[in-house]
C-alpha cells in the first residue's frame, strides 16, 4: 500500500516497543519502518530510512534530547513526536527546544496517538492538555517584560493567534483566504522573530503575552 506514513520509533523497554508496534500496525495507514532502543540507533534508523515520523522516548540511553536535536538538525523531513512518562516541564522545553513538534504522555490511548501521529504529519503540533495547562498557567502567572509580539506584522499576529487554537497550516489558510505555501512563510517569519524552535513554542509565547484566539 502507498501513502502510508512511514515511522521510526525508539524506547528502551522491549514489552512497551513490541506493543507500540502491534498499536500503530492495527492502522492500515501507518508503518512502522524501524524501531531503536537508544538515542545513537534511533538518528541512524532516521538517517537510512527517512522517515516521515520519528516516535522517541526521553529518558532512553543516549537521550531523547540528543535524538531530537541531532534528527531535527540532520532530517528535517522527518517531524519529531515524544513518547514519554516525564511530566517534567523542563523536558517538555527541552524537547520543543530541539525540534519536537509534540510531546505525548504514555498513559495515552492507542486510538488517540493515531490521531495525534496524523495530525503532527499533516502539519500540526500537540502538547498532552494536563502539561499545557500547567506550562500556560505559570506563565501567565509572571509579570511581563518586554511585549515579545512588538516585531510582529498584523498579519503575523493574525496567524499566531490561530496557531494557538492548535490550527494547521491548511487550517489557517482557509480561516485568512491565504495559501498553505504562504502560511508557512508566515509561520517561519514568527518563529524567527519570536525565537521559537517550534509552534507549540511559538504559541506559549503567544499566550504569555496575552494573545488570544479570535471569537
Amino acid at each position: 500500500m502507498t501513502g502510508r506514513i512511514r515511522i521510526v520509533i525508539a524506547d528502551d523497554h522491549p514489552l512497551f516497543l513490541d506493543g507500540l508496534v502491534a498499536t500503530l500496525a492495527a492502522d492500515e495507514g501507518l508503518e512502522v519502518v524501524a524501531t531503536a532502543t537508544n538515542a545513537g540507533d534511533a538518528i541512524r534508523a532516521v538517517r537510512e530510512h527517512g522517515p516521515d515520523l520519528a516516535l522517541l522516548d526521553v529518558g532512553m540511553p543516549g537521550s531523547g534530547i540528543e535524538a531530537t536535536r541531532q534528527i531535527a538538525a540532520g532530517s528535517p523531513q522527518t517531524r519529531i513526536v515524544i513518547l514519554t512518562s516525564s511530566e517534567n516541564q523542563d523536558d517538555l522545553v527541552a524537547a520543543m527546544s530541539a525540534g519536537a513538534h509534540a510531546y505525548v504522555l504514555k498513559g495515552v490511548a492507542g486510538r488517540e496517538l493515531r490521531s495525534i501521529l496524523r495530525s503532527v504529519h499533516d502539519g500540526g503540533s500537540y502538547v498532552a492538555p494536563g502539561l499545557a495547562f500547567t506550562m500556560i498557567r505559570g506563565l501567565t502567572t509572571r509579570p511581563a517584560e518586554v511585549d515579545p509580539l512588538a516585531e510582529l506584522s498584523a498579519r503575523e499576529r493574525e496567524v499566531l493567534e490561530l496557531v494557538v487554537t492548535g490550527l494547521s497550516n491548511a487550517e489557517i489558510g482557509g480561516r485568512l483566504g491565504l495559501a498553505e505555501k504562504t502560511v508557512k512563510h508566515y509561520m517561519t517569519s514568527v518563529l524567527g522573530k519570536l525565537g521559537a524552535a517550534s509552534r507549540v513554542e511559538a504559541a506559549l509565547v503567544g499566550y504569555k503575552a496575552g494573545l488570544r484566539p479570535p471569537e
